[in-house]
């Protein structure tokens, strides 16, 4: 039976869905190289975020599309009624039955990065499964009243070097420490249910569509933030945005982030004449994530900003006082 993810509770980080068609918008490469798993251990950088809260990273978009969610009438009392315990419980079996579950015995080199990241954030690490996937995938899936989990397809695995893969982890770990999974599955479920309505549901559903697509595409820009946060390189975050767009691992040695980020520039000139921006909108609007090139900018910009340096410098101040 072909593996169809239920959305309620997902956060994807490569793949665009768009709801048109219902279909992933990936290209993943049909060039293979196979890969040597290395003894050496990635360890990032030693600062850890200790009293580091959601909201010191958010994105404003992502803060101002919460709160139209918020405002949507009987939001959680719907959802709460469509997601019982038999549909939690289908999906939770559906993936832990058909992954490897990462532990310090089981992939103990991806066990660490998972746990790095979780403690630079600040934040419980969940459980990590690796499932094989032709599609350059990663998500997570927060059952109420159990342990969250992410799930990274096998292609991204191959596609990206332990550093970027740490970055993936970073990103929906964002989601978590966001409590981003609430948002989404209510919000999902309403929208589905609406279908089913007589006459206007589906104009209902529609509308509420776009509304939780516009919510998803400035959830994914504070999770960027977060991968940021952990990685404290920006050109690593990039480099996985640049291969998520057009990367496959026999091409990876000549991927040039500083082009792919000239070429986010060209992107935002072009579309900022009044066709352009017309254009831009079309394109992104029924997409769950921002283009890859506009996240590029984003998370560039962000590295060059005061809020970043500042919160780097904190906890920098906190990890020295610490140490002494």
């Amino acid at each position: 039976m072909a593996y169809v993810p239920l959305p309620a509770l997902y956060f994807s980080l490569s793949s665009n869905f768009d709801s048109r068609t219902k279909h992933p918008i990936s290209s993943p490469c049909t060039g293979f190289r196979k890969q040597r798993f290395s003894l050496f251990i990635y360890r990032s950088a030693s600062v850890t975020f200790r009293d580091l809260d959601a909201d010191d990273f958010r994105h404003p978009l992502d803060i101002q599309n919460t709160l139209l969610l918020r405002a949507l009438p009987g939001l959680n009392n719907i959802g709460k009624a469509l997601l019982g315990t038999v549909s939690e419980q289908i999906m939770l079996l559906e993936n832990i039955g058909t992954s490897v579950l990462v532990s310090e015995n089981q992939l103990p080199e991806l066990h660490h990065l998972m746990v790095e990241a979780a403690r630079i954030l600040n934040i419980e690490a969940p459980d990590l499964y690796i499932r094989q996937n032709p599609v350059p995938n990663a998500y997570t899936l927060a059952v109420s009243g159990k342990k969250p989990f992410v799930v990274v397809h096998t292609r991204l695995v191959e596609l990206l070097s332990r550093k970027e893969f740490q970055v993936v982890l970073a990103h929906e770990l964002g989601h978590l420490k966001c409590d981003h999974g609430v948002w989404l599955t209510f919000a999902n479920i309403l929208t589905l249910g609406a279908y089913t309505v007589p006459g206007v549901g589906g104009l209902i559903a529609q509308r509420l569509e776009e509304q939780l697509f516009r919510w998803l595409r400035a959830a994914e820009l504070t999770c960027d933030r977060a991968a940021l946060l952990v990685a404290q390189d920006p050109k690593v975050v990039v480099s996985v945005l640049m291969k998520l767009a057009g990367g496959c691992p026999s091409l990876s040695d000549q991927l040039n982030v500083d082009a792919f980020l000239e070429q986010a520039r060209s992107y935002e000139k072009a579309s900022s004449s009044p066709v352009g921006w017309y254009i831009r909108n079309a394109q992104t609007r029924q997409l769950s994530h921002p283009l890859p090139v506009l996240r590029a900018r984003e998370i560039d910009e962000w590295s060059r900003s005061q809020e970043y340096r500042s919160l780097l410098q904190r906890a920098i101040q906190v990890n020295t006082v610490q140490k002494v």
